[in-house]
C-alpha cells in the first residue's frame, strides 16, 4: 500500500491508494481533522461506499435471475486503486473492475475518485463510468470520519435549513418504514451517544445540504453536498468521533423485492456513459 500526500498554502491531505482513502487533513498548525482510525472504535478513516451504501437483505441482490453476494457498504475500499495523475494539489483515482469484482458484481464499471485543495476546501469528486453494454446500478457514497479531540457533547451540528429532522431507523442493518423526528432549535443538533445507540441517523432526501460541526458553539468544518439527495450521520457509542455520510442510495428495506434495478435509491447508468458528483469539506 502507498500512501499520497497533497498540499496547498492552507491544508495537506493524505490518502491511502486502499480505497483511495483519505486518511489525513490538516491545518497550517498541524491540527488533524479526520479520525485516526484506531480499530478499538473503527479501523477507518472516509472509505469510500460503492458500489452499495449500507447492507442488502440476506447480503445478497438478483440480476438476470442469478443471485450475487455483496459486503456491507460494497467492495471498493477494500481494493488497492491506480494513481492516474497527480499534482501538488490533486490526486486522481481510478479503480476498474476484474475478474474478482465480476463475481460478485456483474458490471463492468470503472470508478474515479478525485481529490482537489483549493484554498481551505478539499473537494471530493466521484465518476462512475460505465464501461458495460448494459444498465449499470449503483450507490455510492462517502463516510468521512472527522476527530472530535474534546468531550463528544461539547460538540453539535449545525444543518443548513429546517428546525427539525426525520430519520429512518435502522433494523439489522436495513431501512425500516419506522421514523423519528428531532427538533433542533436554531437548526443545531447537539451531540449526545443515545442519539446513535441504534447505529446511523439516516435522512432519505435530506432538505439541509450542508452540515456545520462547532466545537463549543464555534464552527471548525462544514462539509457541503449539495449534489446528494441522502445522508448518514454516525458514531460507535463512546467513540471521538462524527462521521458526515452524503450518499446516493443506501441500505435495503425488509420488503425489498431483492433485484438491484428494482432497489429503492438506486442510480442506473446507460451504456457509455457516465454519472458524476461531488461533496466539499472545508476547515474553517
Amino acid at each position: 500500500m502507498t500512501t499520497i500526500s497533497i498540499s496547498n498554502s492552507k491544508i495537506t491531505a493524505q490518502f491511502k491508494t486502499l480505497g483511495a482513502e483519505l486518511f489525513s487533513l490538516k491545518d497550517t498548525n498541524n491540527k488533524e481533522f479526520i479520525w485516526e482510525g484506531n480499530p478499538k472504535h473503527w479501523g477507518k478513516h472516509s472509505p469510500i461506499l460503492f458500489p452499495i451504501v449500507g447492507s442488502l437483505k440476506n447480503n445478497s441482490f438478483e440480476y438476470e435471475e442469478a443471485s450475487y453476494s455483496l459486503p456491507r457498504h460494497g467492495f471498493a475500499r477494500e481494493l488497492t486503486f491506480e494513481v492516474i495523475d497527480k499534482k501538488e494539489d490533486s490526486v486522481l483515482f481510478s479503480l476498474q473492475s476484474n475478474e474478482e469484482t465480476l463475481k460478485k458484481y456483474p458490471f463492468s464499471f470503472e470508478l474515479q475518485l478525485s481529490y482537489t485543495l483549493i484554498g481551505s476546501s478539499l473537494h471530493l469528486g466521484y465518476k462512475v463510468i460505465n464501461t458495460s453494454n448494459t444498465v449499470l446500478p449503483f450507490s455510492i457514497g462517502g463516510h468521512p470520519a472527522f476527530a472530535l479531540p474534546k468531550a463528544f457533547e461539547k460538540y453539535s451540528l449545525q444543518f443548513d435549513t429546517s428546525n427539525s429532522l426525520t430519520y429512518h431507523l435502522l433494523e439489522e442493518g436495513l431501512i425500516s418504514n419506522q421514523t423519528k423526528t428531532i427538533e433542533i432549535p436554531n437548526q443545531q443538533l447537539n451531540l449526545e451517544y443515545p442519539l446513535f445507540e441504534n447505529d446511523a441517523l439516516v435522512f432519505k432526501n435530506i432538505p439541509s445540504k450542508s452540515v456545520t460541526i462547532l466545537e463549543e458553539n464555534q464552527p471548525i468544518l462544514k462539509v457541503d453536498y449539495t449534489d446528494f439527495p441522502d445522508l448518514g450521520v454516525w458514531t460507535p457509542v463512546n467513540a471521538p468521533f462524527i462521521c458526515i455520510e452524503p450518499w446516493f442510495g443506501y441500505s435495503d428495506t425488509p420488503n425489498n423485492s431483492g433485484k438491484i434495478i428494482e432497489k429503492e435509491g438506486i442510480q442506473l447508468v446507460e451504456p457509455n456513459s457516465f454519472f458524476q458528483s461531488n461533496y466539499t469539506i472545508t476547515l474553517l
